[in-house]
């Protein structure tokens, strides 16, 4: 039972990766090239290795937290875990869908907040958890960082 948990939150993090990658696919390779670039962005070869590593974290942190069995807290810490993945996969189709630069950055504040929130929860239910979120809350300041560079040159 404990492994089908895992693969479980390892389904939903990655459909939630496969729903973005398809609405950013398209758009790398067109509207995103119109844009002028930041000295910051790194190649775009990166994003894909990069957003698979921390999906994969996502999920083993959610199933650790799931792991902790019914409480209070546990169900706050899920809870917040699955807003910050829905605004995660916001961002994608603000940006890249509707190719709202502005909108995007706006958006990913919220998102960092969310990912934070989530940390905090997480840390009450299982530390282990909310160090595995540790690297995309990282990850999520420099994309912060990143579209208020393209935001400012475009």
């Amino acid at each position: 039972m404990r492994w089908m948990g895992l693969l479980f939150w390892i389904g939903l993090c990655f459909a939630v990766a496969g729903l973005s990658a398809r609405w950013t696919a398209s758009e790398v390779t067109g509207w995103y090239t119109t844009l002028k670039r930041p000295a910051i962005a790194p190649p775009n070869w990166v994003f894909g290795p990069v957003w698979t590593l921390l999906y994969a974290l996502m999920a083993v942190a959610a199933w650790r937290a799931w792991l902790a069995g019914p409480s209070r807290a546990r169900t706050l810490a899920l809870a917040l875990f699955l807003a910050q993945l829905a605004l995660n996969l916001a961002w994608s189709w603000i940006f890249f869908s509707r190719h709202a630069v502005g909108a995007a950055l706006a958006e990913v504040t919220v998102l960092w907040i969310a990912i934070g929130g989530t940390i905090l929860a997480f840390i009450r239910v299982t530390p282990l958890a909310a160090w595995l979120l540790v690297p995309y809350l990282a990850w999520v300041t420099f994309a912060a960082l990143l579209n208020a560079a393209f935001w400012r040159l475009n």
